[in-house]
């Protein structure tokens, strides 16, 4: 069609071509299409055809002047694309002839060209026109390398760039958990950088791909069965395939002769909305991201407006035509049967009358529009068009980089400095109808223009492989539990791994966790390992069934001090009690008393007050208690020595004196304790080092040269006492209290000398229960050695509770 301008078009209408040579010169003649018409091809070139008849109606858009336009088939072949760029860029129509000359064809020159429709064709177009600079605008050629500028200074496409499709695809392939999958390419640019692009943005959404094979149609059958075995035999169960519609034919055919276990496959938008594809079932629930489906107002109008005088005007419309009704139209060479006029266009049922899949046809009819804005923008102003105005590609190059409009049938056209378009993708599932076969099903959206994290969004459930309705699973290896973490197996991706449990006192607490976390120092972990909680605090409590038994014990010993004391008040004028120096046995019964209580202060939880008194106040105790028993043993030995001629021993050593003594040992302990506490008392502290799983409550030492100190002195005094006593063993028998003392002191030591390791060695709450049982054993032996014996006989020997009878056991000749 001629016009004042004249824009070009190249489309993918065959799919075959046929190079052949001249019988004479053995010279390649110019490549030729060859093969059945796609009926699909042919509706998405008449749309350019319809967009600028829609064009020419307009008053706003171009007034007064008229596009034409000349659309080529490209065939899908770099040849034949070659072929027609050259003629499109400076109207030469290169062909070769018996003599070698090159022959002026009757086209023009046209500023800019809507196509071609794949990506490998159109990067040899790109390079050519580039040198030109006359602008190209591809409604389908989605190579991500078409956005290079320094390469391409020429192009733009309305269709978004594969580096968009491969982030979509892997965002996908993540969201549904899918993190073991197979790639599969057509082995051309299109298909080696879409997959790339898609591996790269798998790998930093931590997808692994167990294989990545290529083909190519033109390639051997051997490399095809290769592609097709390695599918089969691998443990994937998703496959992304950026193929080419054509290619991915063939590799499902091959796939058809042993069928593989089912696959869920995700396609790129060359061929998961392909309707010539729906009819392989094994592809049923696939997946993937392809360009809107629109409405065209009028465009199927448009295409069923043919007449069979109008087909004959084009060879393309007059192939259809023949094809579609299996006639042959008036005038024309094809066919056998002679079309008769009756056939009815609207009666057909083929991918040419079918508009309810408008997706590469509005990608045209937006490349039309741009290019037809970009004239206006070079010779109009704001009310008229200067028809005979000068439009040069670079003049339109420049102004397509500024179009920014929304269509008629509300899409918005504008190109980024790549010449790119705002990435918008459908998510397309194949599903099941009613009657069994494959429709395409709208189920999500994506666009690239929301903010980040928000461009996908999902419309509708899901169909999956063999119709499922619960998504399928690929992995490598199971998600890890928490409680474990992922630890990657040696050789293989790091979606293979192991699943390791936390070790001891580590949690992790989620799935797929690459490393556990130390629960901090008060918490332990569950059984599980994925949470900690905290740990309980252990500490000698009042309703623990041991404290019970010291408490009851302690208690005991306390009232039997008190009742003996009783008894010994009683019988205070008896001379068993006169005899063992009743002041000093009630002071040591008192000091014996608080001894047994004393120990109740290591029972309940460690305060700071509780801390200090317990310690304190054992040491004070102990003391007051060795140095009365002290106080009797040297009374013993004075009272020997009194009874020798001329002896005043008990003059230097009498009542006073052996209060003194008892108070000033006794002060000792205390300035000992007062300088503990002073300097750094006992205080309670949190034992975590002792048990991992539990805390153990106890009151720290604060200095141990104050605790050992208190307990030093206490061992001085009863070792001194164990020496006087046991140098006194053998006086007269009625001064036999040595021999009780001596006996007491022992006890006294071995339960002190082997409180030392257990106290050192004992874990926990059972630290406190060995002082406790020291303290109590300690003082159950004073106690009964130096009081038993004296109280059986008040008790039950009262005839032997006399002068005479203690005096009586003395022999003369000790006298």
């Amino acid at each position: 069609m001629n016009g004042d301008f004249i824009i070009g078009g190249i489309f993918s209408i065959h799919f075959y071509t046929t190079s052949e040579q001249n019988s004479y010169t053995r010279q390649p003649l110019p490549p030729q299409c060859s093969g059945s018409i796609n009926f699909r091809g042919l509706r998405i070139a008449r749309a350019m055809e319809f967009a600028i008849h829609e064009i020419n109606n307009r008053t706003d858009l171009l007034p007064g002047i008229t596009l034409g336009y000349q659309i080529h088939d490209s065939c899908s072949a770099v040849p034949m694309t070659v072929k027609v760029t050259f003629q499109f860029a400076n109207g030469m129509e290169p062909f070769y002839n018996d003599t070698d000359s090159c022959s002026k064809s009757t086209a023009a020159a046209v500023p800019a060209l809507v196509g071609e429709s794949n990506s490998n064709p159109s990067i040899t177009m790109a390079r050519m026109l580039g040198l030109f600079g006359i602008p190209q605008v591809s409604h389908f050629a989605t190579c991500a390398c078409l956005s290079d500028k320094q390469q391409f200074p020429a192009f733009f496409r309305t269709v978004p760039s594969d580096h968009h499709q491969a982030a979509a695809l892997a965002k996908a392939v993540k969201r549904f958990g899918w993190t073991w999958i197979g790639a599969v390419r057509s082995d051309t640019d299109y298909g080696n950088y879409g997959m790339a692009s898609f591996l790269k943005a798998a790998q930093e959404e931590g997808i692994c791909v167990e294989y990545s094979e290529s083909y190519y149609r033109t390639q051997p059958r051997r490399k095809l069965e290769r592609v097709a075995n390695v599918i089969r035999r691998s443990t994937a169960r998703v496959i992304v395939a950026f193929v080419a519609g054509g290619d991915l034919r063939l590799i499902l055919e091959e796939l058809a002769r042993q069928p593989s276990p089912p696959l869920q496959w995700v396609g790129s938008e060359a061929w998961i909305i392909d309707p010539e594809l729906l009819r392989f079932n094994m592809c049923a629930g696939a997946i993937g991201f392809g360009i809107p489906r629109s409405v065209i107002p009028g465009f199927r109008q448009f295409l069923l407006d043919l007449s069979p005088a109008q087909a004959l005007k084009s060879p393309l419309l007059t192939e259809f035509w023949e094809s579609s009704f299996s006639c042959s139209l008036k005038g024309s060479s094809g066919g056998a049967r002679e079309c008769d006029g009756n056939e009815d266009i609207r009666a057909l049922e083929n991918p040419y009358t079918d508009t309810s899949q408008l997706r590469q046809s509005n990608m045209v009819y937006k490349a039309t529009y741009a290019i037809a804005h970009a004239i206006h923008g070079v010779i109009c102003n704001d009310t008229q068009c200067d028809k005979s105005a000068k439009c040069a590609p670079w003049q339109i190059l420049d102004q397509l980089k500024r179009v920014n409009f929304t269509t008629k049938n509300g899409f918005q056209v504008s190109f980024d400095s790549n010449g790119d378009p705002v990435a918008v993708y459908e998510l397309i599932n194949w599903q099941f109808k009613k009657d069994g076969s494959l429709e395409f099903v709208n189920v999500g959206h994506y666009d690239s223009s929301r903010p980040r994290g928000q461009e996908f969004s999902m419309s509708r459930a899901i169909s999956w492989m063999e119709g499922q309705t619960e998504v399928p699973v690929s992995v490598c290896s199971e998600s890890c539990p928490p409680g474990t973490r992922k630890a990657v197996q040696k050789g293989k991706p790091v979606c293979c791994y192991d699943c390791i449990p936390c070790a001891e006192g580590e949690i992790s607490n989620k799935t797929d966790s690459l490393n556990c976390v130390r629960c901090p120092s008060e918490f332990w972990p569950n059984t599980q390992q994925d949470r900690c909680l905290l740990k309980p605090v252990e500490f000698l409590s009042w309703d623990n069934t041991l404290s019970i038994i010291l408490t009851v014990f302690s208690i005991t010993g306390a009232f039997i001090a008190v009742c003996v004391a009783a008894v010994f008040y009683k019988h205070r004028t008896s001379p068993i009690v006169r005899a063992n120096n009743s002041e000093l046995s009630f002071l040591l019964l008192f000091a014996l008393t608080l001894c047994f209580l004393c120990s109740l202060t290591f029972i309940g939880q460690p305060s700071e007050w509780s801390c200090m008194l317990r310690h304190t106040t054992f040491g004070i105790t102990f003391v007051l208690c060795i140095s009365c028993v002290l106080g009797k043993t040297i009374v013993v030995l004075m009272a020997f020595r009194a009874t020798l001629p001329g002896s005043n021993a008990m003059k230097w050593f009498g009542p006073p004196q052996q209060r003194l003594s008892v108070l000033a040992f006794t002060l000792i302990q205390v300035l000992i304790c007062v300088l503990w506490l002073t300097i750094s008392p006992p205080l309670p502290f949190k034992n975590l080092s002792q048990y991992k799983e539990i805390i153990i409550l106890e009151c720290g030492l604060g200095s141990a040269i104050g605790f050992w100190a208190v307990l030093g002195y206490i061992g001085f005094l009863a070792l001194l006492c164990f020496i006087l006593a046991f140098l006194a063993r053998k006086l007269p028998d009625n001064f036999n209290e040595a021999k009780f003392i001596t006996f007491s002191m022992l006890i006294f030591c071995a339960v002190w000398i082997s409180f030392i390791p257990a106290y050192v060695n004992s874990p926990g709450k059972f630290t406190v229960a060995v002082e406790i049982f020291a303290i109590l054993a300690s003082s159950f032996g004073l106690f009964i050695c130096l009081f038993a014996s004296k109280c059986f006989i008040i008790m039950f020997r009262p005839e032997q509770n006399t002068k005479k009878h203690l005096m009586g056991k003395v022999p003369s000749k000790s006298l």
